[in-house]
């Protein structure tokens, strides 16, 4: 099987990986692809923002099946695109990569589908904005209602701050702040049947103790000693097999990644947002787990075949740790060299902000490497992670220290 994988970043790299491993997978092509994934796969420097320019590679290299790792490519219609030429594609139609593209859109879809989430007001004016801040209170949670490159939300106990945000989008949804702990759960679905995935926990702040700017994740791990032990049945019964449902009925099926952001409240899972791509760093955890082989279930949910799947996950646990670059997220540094790569057993390096400037590995992105090591519990996987980070070297560069280590200690714990 002939594979296009669309993508640059460490979601990407880990999901090459991933299909490289597969017997069923006999050339794997990635665009632009980086430096990581060029030592298993031919990178394609093209510009994937162009859907023509996505859709004629796939011609030219025969395609047996096309995976979209970003957001942006999916809700510009890529995946169309590629349907009406007969190649199979991992990834949603424009309208349904509406459920990440339109706050509003996935919040009217949970309405239909009765998934439970957090009381919202969509506003477009300053006078509906202040109103539905005051109808909520403080902590204030405002999302842009499209895609905002991460930095589209504001949890934030300053009103002035919320409204500032607000303004600034030119549709905004406000809503309820839901408390409890974050968890992200993720579901693959070939339209008709989804299959969900083992949960993970990210950290988006950039600071250790959950202090410091909003990021793109920071770290992650898998699987979640302390979650409930339903918390996979629950998800899949109360949102993603309704939520797969109801965009069916719509006739709008969802094909591909269904990514549930979920807070554990005490009121029950609530549904914070969906994206309908991997999610980064969640993936460098989840994809190093799965023992199923990860090209031929993409094919099956492609084409429509996953009733008979069932998902099989290696005994272990993993925690991944992200190298950031000097200045992220508001004005990372680019172009610093990056030595002193180390080899430790059960440890993968997946690039995400990488580029070559002649034989250097230099940095070109806020987020650069995502570091994950495997372990028996999460205690060892964090020891491995953390032993393999702290001999990467990069001028300025900077990680959290706390991944997965309340998780770790309650687990000793227990």
């Amino acid at each position: 099987m002939k594979i296009l994988l669309v993508g640059s970043g460490g979601r990407e790299h880990a999901l090459g990986l991933g299909l490289h491993a597969d017997p069923a997978c006999t050339s794997l092509h990635v665009a632009p692809g980086n430096p990581g994934i060029a030592e298993f796969a031919q990178c394609h420097p093209i510009d994937i923002l162009n859907n023509a320019e996505i859709v004629a590679l796939a011609l030219e290299i025969a395609a047996d099946l096309v995976v979209i790792g970003p957001e942006v490519p999916l809700v510009n219609g890529v995946a169309d695109d590629l349907r009406r030429l007969k190649i199979a594609v991992f990834g949603p139609s424009k309208a349904a990569a509406a459920l990440e593209g339109s706050k509003t859109f996935a919040k009217e879809v949970m309405s239909d589908a009765g998934v439970p989430t957090a009381h919202s007001f969509t506003c477009t004016t300053k006078t509906e904005c202040e109103k539905a801040l005051d109808t909520f209170g403080a902590p204030y949670v405002v999302k842009d209602d499209g895609l905002a490159g991460g930095k589209g939300v504001v949890v934030t106990s300053d009103r002035q701050k919320a409204l500032d945000h607000a303004l600034g989008c030119k549709r905004v949804v406000i809503e309820e702040y839901l408390d409890g702990p974050e968890v992200s759960l993720f579901g693959i679905s070939d339209g008709v049947s989804i299959l969900a995935m083992q949960p993970a926990q990210d950290f988006k702040r950039a600071g250790d103790n959950d202090e410091g700017p909003n990021t793109g994740g920071m770290g992650a791990y898998s699987p979640l000693p302390w979650a409930p032990s339903d918390i996979i049945d629950d998800t899949f019964k109360q949102i993603l097999a309704p939520m797969i449902a109801e965009m069916n009925a719509r006739g709008t099926p969802f094909v591909g990644l269904l990514y549930a952001g979920l807070a554990l409240t005490n009121h029950g899972t609530r549904v914070i947002e969906f994206n309908v791509r991997f999610g980064d760093p969640e993936t460098q955890v989840l994809i190093p787990l799965l023992k199923t082989p990860l090209a031929t279930l993409l094919f099956k949910a492609a084409t429509g075949d996953l009733a008979d799947t069932v998902l099989e996950w290696r005994d272990e646990s993993a925690v991944t740790i992200v190298l950031a670059a000097e200045g992220y997220p508001t004005a990372p540094k680019s172009g610093e060299k990056i030595s002193t790569f180390p080899t430790i057993e059960k440890v993968q390096i997946f690039h995400a902000g990488t580029s070559l400037m002649g034989e250097d590995l230099v940095s070109s992105g806020g987020r650069v490497l995502t570091v994950t090591g495997l372990g028996t519990d999460l205690t060892e996987a964090r020891d491995r992670a953390y032993r393999a980070i702290s001999q990467i070297s990069l001028p300025g560069s900077f990680y959290r220290s706390d991944i997965a280590l309340n998780a770790a200690v309650a687990e000793k714990g227990n």
